[in-house]
């Protein structure tokens, strides 16, 4: 995993690197509620979800091939999960193969982009900003992990006054 400020420059393709050139530790990701582990196999995904009690899993690929509508229905999908959202349950995701990018705010509203790749294992917490997008490599396979049965609900930006978002703020001091 690479971390870094993102550029903010909006007029270029969302699926490019965006690295304003400022590295962002681990220690400062934690610090936010985002936790980060490297497994080089899922043995090692599934001693994490025994451990942190994720009883549920399916696998996605995001890819033109593997699409339904190829690289315009990709497109439009790649559009939704952009949109900075939060969700009211943590979103893990261990990378199988391929790449993406997940962009959470931080403690003071700016974007800080994180780069993953095969063995990554993201773990954000409910209730913080984030969206995702695939890299120009246009692929990624991930492993999904879920403490109970998915839930698909995606809040948009503004959710200030919802109880996750709240429970997060509070959690991180802010």
């Amino acid at each position: 995993m690479r971390a870094y400020y993102h550029d903010n420059k909006d007029e270029v393709d969302f699926r490019e690197e965006h690295d304003s050139g400022v590295a962002v530790s681990e220690s400062k990701l934690s610090a936010i509620g985002v936790l980060y582990y490297f497994f080089d196999n899922e043995e090692d995904v599934n001693g994490l979800a025994k451990e942190r009690n994720y009883k549920n899993r399916d696998q996605v690929v995001l890819s033109k091939d593997n699409f339904p509508g190829g690289e315009t229905a990709l497109k439009a999908k790649l559009d939704s999960f952009y949109e900075e959202h939060l969700h009211e349950d943590e979103e893990i995701r261990y990378i199988l193969d391929g790449e993406g990018y997940f962009d959470v705010r931080d403690d003071e509203d700016r974007w800080i982009r994180t780069k993953l790749t095969k063995g990554d294992l993201l773990i954000l917490p409910s209730g913080i900003y984030h969206r995702f997008t695939l890299s120009q490599k246009n692929y990624v396979k991930a492993l999904r992990l879920f403490k109970d049965e998915p839930k698909w609900l995606a809040l948009n930006r503004p959710a200030d006054n919802n109880k996750y978002r709240q429970e997060y703020l509070n959690s991180i001091k802010v």
